[in-house]
């Protein structure tokens, strides 16, 4: 399968090419841009309003244990944690509420203040192909499996190129064994 960032940048200098040859300085043109944003980020909502649903719905109570690295530079150990399948879930989901947001924002910054229009049209398509490639979406929506690389916990998606992405959580025996004895987090979430 294809590396989602590989795509993305792929898409990204497609579409910066054709946002050359958009006249943006067309006020239909540009509503219809606009109207293009608005609705690519209505629908990721919609899906996102759908996948908590989903997660309440099955509210999942499975325990979930596994080993949360320690942040990158930081002289902190890695610390146990143990939660359920439900409350992961919408922590996971919380997350991509904050990162929907916080693209909003930015966008509103880039468009009203600074007046650039370009990445209006970027911003249309890649936040709403991230969603439909996120692990929620293909558990809770699609009915994918939970297995492989859908198992939880999920790792963290790497930087560019699958670079800096770290070492995600472990869930494996013997790293939960170690941090309970080490007496490391017990950090458990409701």
């Amino acid at each position: 399968m294809v590396n989602p960032q590989i795509t993305n940048l792929v898409i990204i200098l497609g579409m910066m090419q054709v946002s050359k040859k958009i006249p943006f300085d067309d006020p239909q043109v540009l509503m219809g841009v606009r109207a293009l944003y608005l609705a690519s980020n209505v629908i990721i909502i919609g899906i996102y309003l759908y996948l908590a649903r989903a997660i309440n719905s099955k509210k999942d109570m499975t325990t979930l244990k596994y080993v949360e690295p320690a942040p990158m530079g930081s002289a902190e150990e890695p610390k146990l944690v143990t939660t359920t399948i439900h409350s992961y879930d919408l922590q996971q989901l919380r997350g991509l509420w904050k990162a929907l947001l916080m693209g909003v924002g930015m966008m509103c910054v880039m468009h009203l203040y600074f007046k650039y229009t370009n990445p209006l049209l970027i911003q249309s398509i890649i936040p709403l192909k991230g969603a439909f490639e996120g692990n929620l979406v293909k558990i809770h929506l699609f009915g994918q499996p939970a297995i492989g690389d859908l198992k939880r916990p999920w790792k963290a998606a790497g930087g560019i190129m699958g670079m800096g992405g770290g070492d995600g959580p472990k869930a494996d025996k013997k790293s939960i064994e170690e941090a309970e004895k080490s007496g490391r987090g017990g950090a458990k979430e409701e």
